[in-house]
């Protein structure tokens, strides 16, 4: 098995300690080594780094590669342009020698955080088994331990044979409202979309041509000229791989994953698995907490003092300070957008 790593990204909602040059996936928010080290490092021995493939952007292949320096220089994948995960794998796949594109591909986001990446590689190895013994395509979904109306889900189908947990994907959902999320989570019947896949790449590219053909053709056209490659890439609908190929698919099957994943999706999601301590304050850097709670307070440079609050975040780098509630996480892209039209790009 090979793991395609997707690892390009612009870094909003980690603003302002990620930046366009510095994204999420190559911040150590979960410890001592970057979210994207984390990624590859936990697949061995499943995956040495020898059999490892990196998609990311022109703007990140140096800190990438960098960050990566026993992954072959050959396999990291340079996209021209962002035109979401669809062309991104299909283009990644393109890249790859035959050889490889007939054997099964694992493809895993660059940014998440697995608490037990033993079990991750169990069920990883098992997925990879039924792709190969099946040329089947397999998403891994995220066995719920919550109701989490802020991730998309997938409803399960009917057990199928030959491998314990293995479920037909009925259907895609969007991300559910607070009382289906409940309902969906009490009643078992889904698992969250988690954005990690495995199958055959010769397989996925035939799937890619049954149901994106706009995407397939552009990226033989640009396998017949490479020399085009800026020309041609930058055509490519912007489709995600959910949306263009695995809602189509009627034998699409998963897996389920009780790993202790958690996607970081924002500065509230880190906050929930960070070390805290008996007041809930979780630090990072040098920092005073005095008479405060449920903070997460976050220092990359010089010292932040907190005194008498609760449920905040408050970050400090060199050239940028954030406070905001916890609970509005998810709106820090309101500061990019903001920056951006102010035409503030130091900051961004």
């Amino acid at each position: 098995m090979h793991a395609l790593i997707l690892a390009g990204g612009s870094g909003t909602r980690f603003w302002p300690l990620s930046r366009r040059r510095q994204p999420k996936h190559l911040l150590p928010l979960d410890g001592d080594r970057s979210l994207l080290q984390a990624t590859v490092e936990r697949l061995e021995p499943l995956i040495p780094p020898q059999r490892v493939w990196v998609a990311t952007t022109a703007e990140l292949l140096a800190p990438v590669r960098d960050q990566l320096p026993d992954v072959p220089a050959a396999q990291f994948l340079v996209e021209p342009v962002g035109r979401n995960t669809a062309p991104a794998i299909g283009y990644a796949l393109h890249c790859m020698p035959a050889a490889v594109r007939s054997e099964v591909v694992a493809v895993l986001p660059a940014d998440h955080r697995i608490a037990d990446p033993a079990s991750f590689r169990r069920t990883l190895g098992l997925a990879a088994e039924v792709a190969a013994r099946d040329d089947r395509i397999l998403t891994l979904g995220v066995k719920p331990h919550r109701p989490e109306p802020g991730f998309g889900h997938l409803e399960l189908g009917e057990p199928l044979p030959r491998a314990e947990g293995l479920r037909r994907v009925r259907r895609f959902t969007e991300k559910p409202d607070p009382e289906t999320a409940a309902r969906w989570t009490a009643a078992g019947t889904h698992l969250w979309n988690a954005g990690m896949f495995v199958f055959r790449g010769t397989t996925l590219l035939a799937a890619l041509a049954r149901h994106a053909p706009q995407i397939a053709r552009g990226l033989e056209a640009i396998a017949d000229r490479p020399d085009r490659l800026q020309e041609l890439y930058p055509q490519l609908d912007a489709t995600s791989i959910d949306y263009g190929v695995m809602e189509h698919l009627d034998a699409l099957a998963t897996l389920p994953l009780d790993c202790g994943w958690s996607d970081l999706g924002s500065w509230q999601a880190l906050a929930e698995v960070a070390a805290a301590g008996s007041d809930g304050n979780a630090v990072r850097g040098d920092a005073t907490v005095i008479d405060a709670r449920d903070n997460l307070v976050a220092a990359e440079e010089g010292h932040v003092a907190v005194l008498g609050v609760s449920g905040l975040v408050v970050v400090r780098t060199a050239d940028a300070v954030l406070v905001m509630p916890k609970k509005r996480a998810q709106e820090v892209r309101k500061i990019v957008d903001s920056l951006r039209r102010r035409g503030r790009e130091e900051l961004l």
